[in-house]
């Protein structure tokens, strides 16, 4: 589904061409832009929340995590060539080494890359990288050059990846939809590295961070050792030649910055801790996608042990014993989820989706409108087209399998059965 703001973005868009070239705020140089700068504001506000729930939601075992990313975020934005955008910085839960920025200053960083880095000035290259695609438009300016505002922006699927447990157990992309994420190019990335580490410098951070940055990149990528890393060089590839501009780049910076070792330490000092517990999970996910559904349960199990918090363990959980048909156990551990966060569409999800196999509607019916509140998905519509039926309210059932049709796929084709099927009853 593609939401209201970005429908009028390609419609505006279509119609027009007025906007034409725009001031690069960073360069001062013109370039293609099909979109406003209040469009841009509108999209990034939009879009924030449903990426953020797409990708695994906030962090919360260590909330003061959140507070010290953020500080140092907030200190680089106010360097950069557009200190009024309404930056906010986010620390996600997700195994997946990434950051990401959306238009108007709206920046995520996956604790997967906050475990790979080592200080404070490393942290402000990636989130100082970021803050320069969000100030210099590198939005407005991809998706303008991939003529994307007439056939729908460049798409990135959720992080996570999508499994085979059956009917309760459907992750990634199809829960979520789509993220809406522009690509950015060569030039886009030399740009934001060129332009982050003079913010740095001006924040009072050794830019040396930035090189130190890519060169642990360049390392990573090589062979066996990039693991789970394809989503990051995917979207910032790494190279050499990053590695040998920032050198010169650095070159150019004054000397001395900040490095903040020992605070950045203490900052991720719960995640490395933890660390154990998210390898446990990382391998029940792998067992899973195995279908090795035994072992899954086993590994999960020691993750919860091991970091009782974590909302997530227990939903792993859930997914596996619903896998197994054990819907009470699954919702038990959903329920877990639900309490431990409940700020997570997929936990109530899950819940509500188990809720209707054991025939509760009245309990299924809350918890996927509940889920609906913080992110719109296929399956919550399906399901709650499921309940209403169930319950004899074919008008309900059949406005909830329609939406669900809409999105296509599997789940789409279920919902268009279900619509021929009470056509067929009236």
């Amino acid at each position: 589904m593609i939401s209201r703001t970005l429908k009028i973005t390609a419609a505006a868009a279509a119609v027009s061409l007025l906007a034409g070239c725009a001031v690069n705020p960073v360069t001062g140089k013109k370039e293609l832009s099909l979109m406003s700068q209040g469009q841009e504001l509108s999209l990034g506000e939009e879009q924030y929340p449903v990426n953020q729930q797409q990708q695994g939601g906030k962090y919360i075992v260590d909330p003061s995590l959140q507070d010290y990313v953020s500080r140092v975020g907030q200190k680089l934005a106010r360097e950069s060539d557009q200190p009024q955008l309404p930056y906010e910085f986010a620390v996600l839960n997700n195994s997946t080494p990434n950051a990401w920025a959306l238009p108007g200053g709206k920046i995520a960083v996956n604790r997967g890359l906050l475990t790979i880095l080592e200080d404070e000035s490393e942290l402000a290259a990636v989130l100082a990288h970021e803050i320069v695609h969000a100030a210099a438009r590198h939005s407005a300016a991809a998706m303008s050059q991939q003529q994307v505002l007439g056939a729908g922006l460049a798409v990135l699927g959720a992080t996570t990846k999508n499994t085979d447990y059956g009917d309760l157990v459907a992750l990634g992309g199809q829960l979520g939809g789509s993220a809406y994420i522009a690509r950015y190019g060569r030039d886009n990335e030399l740009e934001s590295d060129e332009y982050g580490m003079q913010y740095m410098a001006a924040a009072g951070y050794d830019p040396q961070g930035a090189v130190r940055l890519q060169e642990k990149f360049v390392e990573l990528s090589k062979g066996r050792q990039s693991g789970g890393l394809q989503a990051l060089f995917a979207s910032h590839p790494p190279s050499q030649a990053r590695v040998d501009a920032n050198i010169e780049h650095a070159r150019k910076l004054p000397k001395g910055g900040a490095t903040n070792r020992a605070a950045y330490q203490r900052a991720i000092a719960q995640l490395k801790r933890d660390a154990d517990a998210y390898k446990s999970y990382d391998e029940a996910m792998a067992a899973a996608g195995d279908k090795q559904y035994d072992r899954a349960l086993t590994l999960v199990r020691r993750a919860q042990k091991q970091q009782p918090k974590e909302a997530t363990f227990y939903a792993l959980e859930g997914d596996l014993l619903a896998q197994k048909k054990q819907y009470q156990g699954a919702h038990r551990a959903y329920d877990r989820a639900v309490q431990k966060n409940p700020e997570l569409f997929s936990h109530w999800l899950k819940r509500g989706m188990t809720s209707a196999q054991l025939e509760n509607y009245t309990a299924a019916e809350r918890d996927l409108n509940r889920s609906l509140g913080y992110l719109e998905t296929p399956y919550a519509h399906y399901y709650l087209g499921q309940v209403y039926e169930q319950q004899g309210n074919v008008r309900n059932a059949y406005s909830h399998y329609q939406t669900a049709a809409r999105a296509g796929g599997e789940i789409g084709s279920r919902a268009q059965a279900r619509m021929q099927a009470l056509d067929g009853q009236g």
